[in-house]
């Protein structure tokens, strides 16, 4: 019988990594998207020349630091002559067609922001922790949910994944200058494979130059890397994180139940109802009592942004509010007259709100509106994203000596109108809770009550849940760095020079997803 073997897929992308160091990489455009394009260059160690009559501050700021050669003016036929990489991101569709086709000609690669078939490559989700990059592609079909894909990926990668191949490359280098022979080649690969199989990753991020000296000894005297020992070692592999998985879906019922309600005439309530704040997304973090409620309710009432491990641990129907931009009255009253139907009804009611419900979340104005029809609700607080969530990122509100008092503020008010800002206080940290979608406008508004362009900005997003991120940046770029890596709800803006203030490496490995940096960009 003749051997087989598998039929190719076809329909994907030949997936490389490029070695363009010192290379020639040209990129015609001076916008966000550009931006993002020459960052990518950067970290790659190629050398950018950009052509574009302007520039936006991120690459003004590159041109005034000497990492790329400008040429102010548009793109001119003979620029091509030392590219061995072109990337155009330019809103004229006509002018980047003809510049690939000369690149064709010229049989050098070119990508074309948003005009797919004019792409020899695309760029990749990419997550990067130091040496290790992982990259995710959907071949263009679907660009957002490749940013979610890797997104989970980064998400479920043990903390100190990219140290520990950085130790990993230094031992490496080591053993070889030690041994040398290329005889021992077999050797020092099946040696360095099992402390890469059978030790836990975080304690190999944790080897520094003692350890390496351990190890290399151990190496040189043949000691199985199983059975070595050293300072700090764990007995037993530790647990990888992972993304929780969250209980199967609560039926939802086919309609919000009779109200037999109104202001003028409250039901007879022989029920019980219980407000509670989920906190931030991760379910660990509801509080002792939170969860008792959740437990003891015969149904739950859920805000549409309660993420799904949090609802995970409800093990009885949920109902969730069709809140959506136009609509969040309708919504509301649909809540109300669903919670006086299953009150009536003697159930126990768990009304379940993002963060906790006195912050920004109109818990205030639920218990008044209970209260006139003869229910007084039981408060469960809970953890506000306002002070958890940049926490839960690597920030600290406040911290001694840098900022010594916190200012919370909500983007989106009742009307519609942006928040009353107080000038600048270099001690002050600003929090502006439902506001990245007015990011701009907000920003305008800062830089009118003289927040200077440096002072440090992040936005927070879906902090406590697995794929949270921080976005860094200062107030003077934080809008191009936001257009370029986008933006996932919910999230808060979080301004002051507390922002920075754990930013060293180990914060950054644990907190701060790369793609800010602008290692992520759309296909």
């Amino acid at each position: 019988m003749a051997q087989t073997f598998r039929d190719p897929q076809g329909g994907g992308s030949l997936i490389v990594a490029w070695q363009a160091k010192a290379q020639p990489v040209l990129v015609v455009g001076g916008g966000a998207v550009a931006a993002g394009r020459v960052f990518n260059a950067l970290e790659a160690d190629a050398q950018v020349t950009v052509v574009a009559p302007e520039l936006c501050a991120e690459l003004s700021y590159r041109a005034q630091q000497q990492q790329i050669v400008w040429h102010a003016r548009k793109f001119q036929d003979g620029d091509l002559d030392a590219a061995s990489l072109v990337l155009t991101a330019i809103s004229d569709a006509r002018e980047s067609r003809r510049i690939a086709q000369l690149c064709r000609a010229r049989r050098v690669p070119v990508n074309a922001a948003d005009i797919n078939e004019l792409c020899d490559f695309w760029f990749m989700s990419t997550h990067r922790d130091h040496a290790v990059q992982v990259a995710v592609s959907t071949n263009s079909k679907a660009p957002r949910l490749a940013n979610r894909i890797r997104r989970l990926i980064a998400a479920a990668l043990p903390r100190g994944t990219g140290l520990a191949v950085e130790q990993i490359g230094r031992l490496r280098r080591r053993i070889r200058e030690a041994d040398p022979r290329p005889e021992n080649s077999r050797r020092r690969m099946a040696w360095l494979t099992q402390l890469c199989d059978y030790w836990p990753i975080e304690q190999l991020a944790r080897l520094d130059a003692d350890n390496i000296d351990s190890l290399l000894d151990a190496y040189v005297h043949e000691h199985d890397p199983q059975t070595v020992r050293i300072a700090g070692s764990i007995e037993s592999p530790a647990a990888s994180s992972g993304v929780p998985s969250p209980g199967p879906p609560s039926p939802e019922p086919s309609g919000p139940g009779p109200s037999g309600s109104g202001p003028s005439s409250p039901p007879p309530a022989a029920g019980r109802l219980v407000l509670v704040g989920a906190g931030v997304g991760d379910p660990e973090l509801l509080t002792v009592r939170a969860l008792r409620a959740l437990e003891a309710a015969d149904i739950v009432l859920a805000d549409k942004l309660i993420p799904e491990p949090v609802l995970g641990v409800v093990k009885c129907e949920v109902y969730t509010a069709r809140k959506f931009p136009g609509a969040a009255a309708e919504a509301q009253d649909d809540l109300y007259r669903r919670a006086l139907a299953e009150l009536a009804r003697g159930r126990t009611v768990v009304r379940l709100k993002q963060g906790d419900p006195f912050v920004y979340g109109r818990g205030g104005e639920e218990v008044l509106y209970f209260r006139r029809h003869g229910i007084e609700p039981e408060v469960v607080p809970g953890l506000s994203s306002a002070i958890s969530g940049p926490g839960l990122c690597g920030i600290p509100v406040t911290h001694r000596g840098v900022a010594d008092q916190v200012l919370v503020l909500s983007g989106a008010n009742r009307n519609g109108d942006l928040p009353s800002v107080p000038e600048f206080v270099p001690t002050r940290t600003l929090v502006i809770l439902m506001s990245v979608a007015r990011l701009e406008r907000i920003v305008e508004l800062l830089r009118a009550r003289q927040f200077p362009p440096t002072l440090p900005v992040a936005i927070v997003e879906r902090a406590g849940c697995p794929d949270q991120r921080t976005v860094r940046a200062s107030l003077a770029t934080i809008v191009d760095v936001v257009a370029r890596v986008g933006h996932n709800a919910p999230g808060l803006i979080v301004a002051g020079h507390a922002v920075n203030v754990l930013s060293d490496a180990a914060i950054q490995d644990r907190y701060l997803d790369p793609s800010t940096l602008g290692l992520h960009s759309a296909e």
